[in-house]
């Protein structure tokens, strides 16, 4: 049944089960393998080998329109574990419907900037925090889809933990 993801129809962010009102835009951590390129007797030049579950570093920033309790707040220099819920319309061709589905992603943070935006009248003014993510999950309709916890060596896609086997060979 062919269905065509829309666009979200809103979101919600928490700390501790207290929601983060005045948030305009979450733009979430862009997660990026590490690679090596290889080269040697065997091979006819150079290829980019992705190293299993390595990634680099991941940033997730969040842009508030005023200066807030809560944008200040998520600048103390400590770990925020952080729930952002997402509302995501789809349209199902077959039957004409449009439906909702849940996306939640679970992230660790820390803060890196903390930037109080502008001051002028009648006007937002575009602060925004950037944070160190240490830990990243998304589960969609309530199925975990993604882990990302390079701490304790998990990088699971989609029913699979492709660091399992590495995990085993370093005893953890």
């Amino acid at each position: 049944m062919p269905k065509i993801d829309e666009t979200v129809i809103g979101f919600a962010v928490y700390e501790d089960a207290t929601e983060y009102i005045g948030i305009s835009e979450v733009t979430l951590p862009e997660i990026s393998n590490i690679t090596e390129e290889i080269s040697g007797a065997g091979i006819g030049g150079k290829i980019e080998s992705v190293i299993l579950g390595a990634i680099e570093a991941m940033s997730l920033t969040l842009n508030f329109r005023t200066v807030t309790n809560n944008a200040i707040k998520l600048h103390e220099p400590r770990q925020h574990n952080i729930d952002l819920r997402a509302a995501q319309q789809q349209k199902d061709t077959v039957k004409g419907t449009t439906e909702v589905v849940s996306v939640k992603h679970i992230l660790v943070i820390t803060p890196k900037k903390l930037n109080p935006g502008k001051v002028a009248t009648a006007a937002a003014a575009e602060v925004s925090g950037e944070y160190a993510v240490s830990y990243y999950a998304t589960y969609i309709d309530g199925k975990k889809k993604l882990e990302i916890d390079p701490l304790n060596y998990i990088y699971y896609v989609n029913g699979k933990d492709y660091l399992a086997d590495v995990r085993k060979a370093l005893g953890k």
